[in-house]
């Protein structure tokens, strides 16, 4: 068969037959159910005046019409999936920023998202599930058809799929154009890489705004016939329910939500017993290792930490199942070429630290409408990661930490993530985030953030003396914050850039 390049040639993967989107209380929906859907979606859009190229946005609450409407959608036309928790204000910048042309909501949503529409004429779509038909199935009306769309029919392998911005921590978000060539090659990148088959069964906790819920959640299984059982969202206290429903053989997540399902784990030992998990993915920031190491005791599993990012369509690298894992490192490379580069420009040898450098079928071709952007991000036909870290000999590669991020304290750098390590050693700590303060001699200064386990006890100086043990002075933060919560951004990551400033510390 050849290799699908496009959105809807993905869900060629599957019998007809066997069951590709799942959800609770609800028959699942078939492969031919899904294909039938995304051909009459495109008709549906293509009938309303919406065709390839014109962008859409979606807001959608997590679920099986979120994975669905995103395929079919992207199918047509262009896919903009926006975090449903977003304000007015910023449903106005995100629409207004990527030029909407419509806006996909359920029936009867209250989303902020609508006024929007309606205040910028953005012709209003509204999605009616119809679970008769199956998990995620759903039929689109408007109430008032533009012209004829410029293109219609199916997508081709060029146009793009999926536009999302990124996080936008240091500067005003850039828009990540991604074309179905791209996100079909990622999607078979990480099947090859977690051997996925048509057995397999994803339980997906992930949100869908977010490309490692849609890539990895859900179009890497449809790329092998395998099937998602879509959630509402993650909640550590439903987890294992749907696990119990589910009986998946593989999730994916990031760290937070990994620590979050391990504090719940010792009440539902036969649930884990019950359904043997083949392994588990962790991807978006790093895993510590203490947490890598309970997890597998916990679910008897391996754990495969991949690295991604929105540029890449998500996955980069990842840890190879069944062959030499290294811990600390993020794997191979798993899809595009990875390189090491100096800030001229030149590759590095192996064991050389630079900037982690990335090419291939899965990167996106630039930001949109944003030359310096491009100019930054991009040398000799390498995309700039921003992330600094090593190759071995092996070709595993090691993140030593985010550019941005490295801490310059007096000209001496500080790589946040080897202060977490040392100080997640300590059996007080369940999470650490080490981040920059503002020093007026220094330029900046460390500090951490530090939620500890329950029933645990430690004071700042305790931590403090701990971490001097194991590191140079000058490494050991000056400042160390016990907290009931560490604030994380939409999809669950800790953020180290702004930290000092959410906390009050700038």
């Amino acid at each position: 068969m050849a290799i699908p390049t496009t959105l809807h040639e993905l869900l060629n993967a599957g019998d007809g037959r066997a069951p590709a989107i799942r959800a609770s209380g609800i028959e699942a929906l078939t492969y031919a159910g899904f294909r039938d859907l995304v051909t009459r979606t495109i008709d549906s859009l293509n009938a309303l005046g919406i065709g390839r190229g014109d962008r859409v946005a979606i807001v959608l609450p997590n679920g099986p019409e979120m994975a669905t409407s995103f395929v079919a959608t992207a199918s047509a036309a262009t896919a903009a999936p926006l975090n449903p928790s977003y304000r007015h204000d910023e449903f106005d910048f995100y629409m207004s920023d990527i030029n909407t042309k419509a806006l996909i909501v359920e029936e009867g949503s209250t989303s902020p998202a609508v006024a929007v529409a309606k205040e910028r004429g953005i012709m209003l779509i509204t999605l009616k599930p119809d679970p008769a038909s199956g998990a995620g199935a759903f039929t689109l009306s408007a109430e008032t058809p533009a012209e004829k769309p410029a293109q219609s029919g199916p997508a081709q392998s060029d146009d793009t799929a999926l536009i999302l911005h990124t996080s936008g921590t240091t500067s005003r978000p850039k828009i990540v154009p991604l074309s179905h060539k791209n996100v079909a090659a990622s999607a078979g990148n990480i099947a090859t890489a977690l051997q996925l088959s048509a057995g397999d069964r994803a339980l997906n906790i992930m949100p869908l705004f977010h490309i490692h819920g849609l890539i990895a959640g859900v179009l890497a299984p449809l790329s092998r016939g395998g099937s998602i059982f879509c959630t509402p969202g993650f909640n550590a206290l439903k987890f294992f329910h749907a696990m119990e429903e589910a009986a998946p053989t593989w999730y994916t997540g990031v760290p937070t939500m990994h620590q979050a399902i391990l504090s719940r784990a010792s009440h539902n030992a036969e649930t884990i017993a019950r359904h043997k998990l083949r392994f588990i993915r962790s991807s978006s920031s790093s895993l510590p290792p203490q947490v890598l190491s309970e997890l597998e005791a916990t679910f008897g599993a391996p754990v495969v930490e991949a690295y991604g990012m929105t540029e890449a369509s998500h996955q980069m690298a990842s840890n190879p199942i069944g062959t030499a894992r290294k811990p600390g490192t993020v794997g191979l490379a798993a899809g595009p070429e990875v390189a090491i580069m100096d800030t001229e420009g030149n590759l590095l040898e192996p064991g050389e630290v630079g900037e982690i450098v990335i090419r291939g079928d899965n990167v996106t071709s630039g930001y949109e409408n944003n030359a310096k952007a491009n100019g930054e991000a991009f040398t000799n036909g390498w995309f700039r990661t921003g992330d600094q870290g090593t190759i071995d000999a092996d070709g595993y590669i090691t993140i030593t930490g985010r550019l941005k991020e490295i801490i310059n304290r007096g000209g001496e750098k500080v790589s946040p993530r080897e202060v977490d390590e040392v100080l997640m050693d300590h059996p007080a700590v369940l999470q650490v985030v080490t981040f920059a303060v503002p020093h007026d001699k220094l330029g900046e200064d460390v500090a951490a953030a530090v939620v500890l386990r329950e029933g645990q006890e430690a004071t700042e100086r305790e931590l403090r003396d701990f971490a001097n043990e194991h590191l140079a002075h000058y490494k050991v933060p000056r400042k160390i914050l016990l907290l009931p919560e560490i604030p994380k951004g939409a999809t669950g990551k800790l953020q180290r850039i702004g930290l000092a400033q959410k906390l009050g510390l700038a």
